[in-house]
């Protein structure tokens, strides 16, 4: 096996290398784009030696502007004639893509066209597959809370290794984070979804149910994490990588030991104490933010029960009452349910075919 090189330095040198070279020979004129984007760990800088083993080698996707997309097969037939068979010893096509990683007689003869991962493509195709909007259509605020987070940091945190169409600069840009008022509703989200759960977890635990307090902590656990990543402007990864994305956090040097002990508590009070701990340092960091009135940042009890909460209710409606944008006030008016990814945690869901859920907000 070929020593391990994160994915995003390996198709940087397979661009270079391979791919450039045949590009500028047999079409030196035709603008691009070449970048490693959408879905797999090494998108995001977050593949190690286990990421091999399944969905990661060598891949590129080739965006033109539309009015070259007569040019998609010919760069493919050529790139599957004159691609070499393997790259610093990674096999082109994926081994996979056989169904045997290690049979090296099981590629194509020599001199036969392979099979590559070099996808060209134009960028009204790629908008359309991994975020499911229209490239030249205006991005209403429902459109936003469609697109799952963590397709809009694949767009947004994947490697751009040329780009000679300078639209893919552009859309970057222009997803680089959401609009203010989209925002705003997003933020009020994710506290009303601690306001409506902060005093279960206890409630349950002192109930003797330490095990249905334990699942709820761990739902608040999230709920904090997601909050964090909108309250410093970074879009959440893909459930596997959340913890990881999070560590990289301003905020997580002082949340992370409190939101671990509270993932690791054996009872409801110290579940409580750790949680009380979090819920001040987010408060903390939503007053530091100024886009509402200063909010309390102690922990209270839940009416007359001996339950300390932060009372994120409070910090949802100050910031829903911030909302101007006519769309996203009708939205929130509905409810504060948040975006999809606020809304459900099924991966199936969670994807360009969401668009179904569009009445959600719409009515």
């Amino acid at each position: 096996m070929p020593t391990f090189l994160p994915g995003r330095e390996l198709n940087r040198r397979f661009y270079a290398e391979a791919v450039r070279p045949l590009l500028a020979e047999y079409f030196p004129d035709l603008p691009y784009a070449a970048a490693l984007l959408g879905p797999g760990s090494e998108v995001l800088g977050f593949d190690s030696a286990m990421s091999t083993d399944h969905d990661w080698g060598l891949r590129l996707l080739l965006l033109l502007h539309e009015a070259d997309s007569d040019q998609v097969a010919s760069i493919d037939q050529l790139l599957s004639r004159r691609l070499p068979s393997q790259f610093l010893g990674h096999l082109v096509p994926d081994a996979q893509d056989t169904g045997d990683t290690g049979n090296m007689s099981a590629r194509q003869p020599s001199g036969s066209p392979i099979s590559h991962a070099v996808l060209p493509a134009t960028l009204r195709q790629l908008t359309r597959t991994q975020l499911g909007i229209e490239l030249d259509q205006p991005l209403r605020a429902v459109d936003w809370l469609l697109i799952p987070s963590q397709a809009l940091r694949a767009l947004a945190d994947g490697a751009v290794y040329h780009d000679g169409i300078g639209e893919l600069t552009a859309l970057r840009e222009r997803l680089a984070w959401y609009p203010y008022d989209v925002w705003l509703y997003l933020l009020a989200s994710g506290w009303q979804r601690i306001g409506q759960e902060e005093h279960l977890m206890p409630r349950a635990g002192y109930a003797g149910d330490e095990l249905g307090s334990a699942i709820i902590g761990s739902r608040l656990i999230r709920d904090v994490m997601h909050l964090s990543f909108l309250i410093e402007r970074y879009y959440a990864p893909y459930p596997k990588w959340l913890g990881t994305a999070f560590k990289q956090l301003a905020c997580a040097e002082e949340m992370w030991p409190a939101l671990w002990r509270a993932q690791r508590a054996s009872t409801w009070q110290d579940r409580e104490e750790a949680l009380s701990q979090a819920y001040i340092l987010l408060a903390n960091m939503h007053n530091a933010l100024g886009i509402t009135e200063q909010l309390p940042v102690a922990v209270s009890p839940f009416y007359d029960r001996p339950f300390q909460v932060i009372h994120g209710d409070l910090f949802a409606a100050a910031l829903a009452a911030r909302i101007t944008d006519p769309e996203v006030k009708r939205i929130a008016a509905r409810g504060l349910i948040g975006n999809i990814d606020q809304v459900t945690d099924n991966t199936d869901v969670r994807g360009p075919g969401c668009a179904a859920l569009r009445h959600v907000y719409e009515g």
